[in-house]
């Protein structure tokens, strides 16, 4: 028996799917978490996520520990990430932009002085 008909492709689950638009696929928690202490600080991150983990002996050990159980305080954190990500691209985009290398070149000729004439 021989079947002609070609083999079905494999389905992958909707949890590996390639997410482009989501900038949380493929971050762990503790990426986000450690990313967040890094950029807030302990102190400064506690007061925009009022948790104890936060604010009492903070680690990423204990932090990790208590958003794994409880959602409502992931969702906080994930959520600060996102604004952390939104306002480091609005301080990007405020920055002066570099002229074009060619414009410089440009600019950089037209400041020379020109050669005098040739006198016979």
């Amino acid at each position: 028996m021989t079947d002609d008909a070609p083999a079905p492709a494999p389905t992958v689950p909707a949890a590996k799917k390639a997410q482009p638009r989501n900038p949380l696929h493929g971050l762990t928690l503790e990426a986000i978490v450690t990313t967040l202490a890094d950029y807030y600080g302990w102190e400064h991150l506690s007061e925009l996520v009022p948790i104890r983990c936060f604010a009492i002996d903070p680690s990423v050990g204990s932090s990790l520990k208590f958003l794994r159980k409880t959602p409502w305080a992931r969702e906080k954190v994930e959520s600060l990430y996102l604004f952390m990500l939104r306002e480091q691209r609005r301080e990007q985009q405020q920055q002066p932009q570099p002229a074009p290398l060619h414009d410089l070149q440009q600019d950089v000729q037209q400041d020379l002085p020109q050669d005098p004439p040739a006198q016979p």
